[in-house]
């Protein structure tokens, strides 16, 4: 095991891929002698050359649609488009062609795209491009949901997505392009199944179902309350689509107590279908205490910075919600 950053583990992955298959090749605006806007494919154009690592006109509806059929026809793209916000003008394409033609075709058809995006906050990028807009791709019949946390999971994420013969929507929240974690070393296999989740911290007092950037910020939270003598037990889901209903519905029968973090508005978020698993399956039964969400506020982003840190979920927040729970 080495550390490397969650950036460096995408392109380990893509990488991989291209060099395993010479059917997968990236696609994107300035993904090519720029490297990308947040530097993700720096490299790859002169290890692999303009035919793999193709530079598109700033058109998001271009690029998905362009990666739609290049599927349908036998290749794997991974489609880069720059902000998650910007997926709104490719929503035909992802919505109505690349998730449906599968289905409508009998199965005949199959569509191996991966639409990598940079979502959420923190950046101080503002309203049009600090969006976490997953669960819009959550509520698509034939859309497969990933948003890894750490580089670990990023990598072996990415592969089995990249592997997967449905199109697949991976969310990259921006601040964890730069945070380090251990990844096997380069040349050793490793793959993460799609909608598997992972439990990164064990306890026995509450649940906190966390992704993205939130799980670290429910990782400290964790430890705050550990102080206190609250052990959280921490489920990350990873794939947001399919879910892992199942380790999520355990973990609260264990503990009997859920909270659900997600940095997206809390109005139609994910927390809230969670939640509604929870509360249909048997751990309804075992709960001590109402499933509580937290979760960013039904606003756009802030510009200002100060702001901007407290219209999504914080160490705070999650601790007091959590303390509440207790009483």
């Amino acid at each position: 095991m080495r550390e490397i950053t969650y950036a460096q583990a995408l392109k380990e992955a893509m990488c991989e891929e291209m060099v395993r298959d010479e059917d997968v090749f990236l696609m994107g605006e300035d993904v090519g002698l720029y490297g990308g806007a947040f530097g993700v494919s720096i490299g790859m154009f002169d290890q692999f050359g303009p035919e793999r690592i193709r530079d598109t006109p700033i058109s998001e509806a271009v690029i998905a649609g362009c990666a739609a059929g290049a599927a349908v026809t036998g290749m794997r793209p991974i489609a880069e488009i720059m902000f998650s916000d910007f997926t709104t003008i490719a929503m035909d394409q992802l919505v109505n062609q690349a998730a449906k033609m599968r289905y409508m075709f009998g199965g005949k058809a199959k569509v191996p795209m991966v639409l990598r995006t940079p979502e959420g906050s923190g950046t101080g990028a503002a309203a049009q491009h600090s969006q976490s807009l997953e669960a819009w791709f959550c509520h698509v019949p034939g859309l497969k949901v990933v948003a890894p946390s750490t580089p670990y999971d990023a990598k072996g994420l990415l592969k089995a997505a990249i592997r997967d013969d449905n199109p697949v929507l991976f969310f990259e929240q921006k601040l964890l392009y730069r945070k380090k974690g251990l990844v096997p070393d380069e040349g050793e296999e490793y793959v993460i199944p799609l909608g598997k989740a992972d439990v990164k911290r064990e306890g026995g007092d509450v649940t906190i179902v966390a992704y993205g950037r939130m799980l670290q910020v429910a990782l400290d939270a964790a430890g705050e309350l550990a102080q206190k003598g609250i052990e959280a037990e921490i489920v990350d889901p990873r794939t947001l689509y399919p879910l892992d209903a199942d380790a999520i519905i355990r973990s609260v029968k264990k503990t009997t107590r859920a909270v659900i973090v997600h940095e997206a508005c809390k109005t139609g978020g994910l927390g809230g279908e969670i939640a509604a698993i929870i509360a249909q399956s048997e751990a309804f039964f075992y709960l001590d205490a109402p499933i509580t969400r937290v979760c960013g506020l039904d606003t756009p982003i802030p510009y200002c910075p100060e702001l901007e840190k407290n219209v999504v979920p914080t160490v705070e927040g999650i601790v007091r919600e959590v303390e509440q729970l207790m009483r």
